[in-house]
């Protein structure tokens, strides 16, 4: 049997890939322009389209949140596994994942931790039951990464990666890799700032406001300061997970249109007062000129070069193994 996938090409018109964009929630209708300005910015970004002058791109298998679960995954050439291997992070569940990994043909396999792979934070570790604190684990053919960059040779081109595993607390002491909002890791010193050449950005935290909404309360979980690296950064592909509601694939084009997008979301309700905010109206035709803007850019397929995939990569499954939602696949 086939998997079940979706594949965001660099060759493709993303029409198909509306439904696994985030759309606005109830509480968008509080505030009528923020949520007309965010159904204008989802509309351009469903029709975007990535450019590319290579025949054979290559092929990014993106996982995430698998919690001890396995299911049929797609051929690529790089698989990625954003974090939440385990459910309660013991060193047996993650071996078992990393033996489920180990067994796919992928030629190369990277993963992280997540907030919920305790055993691989040595602070959180001692806070697993003693009989799952000892041990070492056994990687085979993935490779592991903690806050590093790597570089994979495919092909003939050399792609450089960045990963690390945090996330900002949510709610249990027992979480790996866990810090407080106002001390990001992104930013304590020069040396921890995401590599400047960085192509492929994986992390377990998404950036805020993007496929980073929380499915009970449409509260963005997303890092603030992980958004600024991005921003600096700007890599071709950014794979997440974390926020399993906003699983999904979208295109983001760093321009003037992305930053009114993003000033939109930080507003507070303001319900039909909002209509006499200036710069709410200004961010609204932002919006709509940037979006008409990329429509011109695709029709002349004009390659920008501003432009990166973002996966929220969480996978789950039902007890047999059955996707509820198809795994993600990036073409660069």
């Amino acid at each position: 049997m086939d998997p079940e996938y979706f594949i965001m090409s660099t060759k493709q018109p993303l029409h198909a890939s509306l439904s696994a964009i985030a759309t606005p929630r109830r509480f968008d209708t509080l505030s009528p322009l923020r949520y007309l300005t965010r159904r204008i910015y989802l509309y351009f970004a469903s029709h975007s389209q990535i450019s590319t002058s290579q025949s054979s791109p290559l092929r990014v298998v993106c996982i995430s949140d698998t919690h001890n679960r396995t299911t049929i995954i797609p051929d690529g050439d790089i698989l990625i596994h954003a974090g939440d291997l385990s459910d309660n992070g013991t060193i047996s569940e993650i071996q078992a994942q990393i033996d489920w990994l180990a067994s796919l043909p992928h030629t190369h396999k990277i993963a992280i931790a997540g907030n919920h792979d305790s055993w691989l934070d040595p602070e959180i570790r001692t806070k697993l039951p003693v009989i799952e604190q000892e041990g070492s684990l056994d990687w085979k053919s993935v490779r592991y990464v903690q806050s590093e960059a790597v570089t994979l040779e495919v092909g003939k081109r050399a792609w450089n990666i960045y990963a690390a595993p945090h996330v900002p607390y949510c709610g249990s002491n027992s979480f790996a890799f866990q810090y407080q909002r106002h001390s990001p890791p992104w930013k304590k010193t020069p040396a921890c700032h995401i590599p400047a050449d960085t192509d492929i950005l994986i992390t377990h935290t998404p950036p805020r406001f993007h496929q980073d909404l929380a499915s009970s309360d449409s509260r963005h979980l997303g890092c603030k300061a992980l958004l600024e690296e991005v921003w600096r950064v700007r890599p071709k592909l950014h794979v997440f997970g974390h926020v399993h509601a906003s699983r999904g694939m979208s295109l983001v084009r760093w321009d003037y249109g992305q930053k009114a997008y993003e000033r939109t979301c930080l507003r507070k309700d303001a319900g039909l007062l909002e209509l006499l905010d200036l710069w709410a109206w200004i961010d609204l035709s932002i919006v709509v000129v940037c979006g008409f803007s990329r429509e011109v850019n695709n029709v002349l397929r004009r390659n920008t070069g501003q432009e990166s995939i973002m996966v929220n990569a969480a996978v789950w499954t039902d007890s047999h193994g059955h996707l509820e939602y198809p795994i993600q696949v990036a073409e660069l």
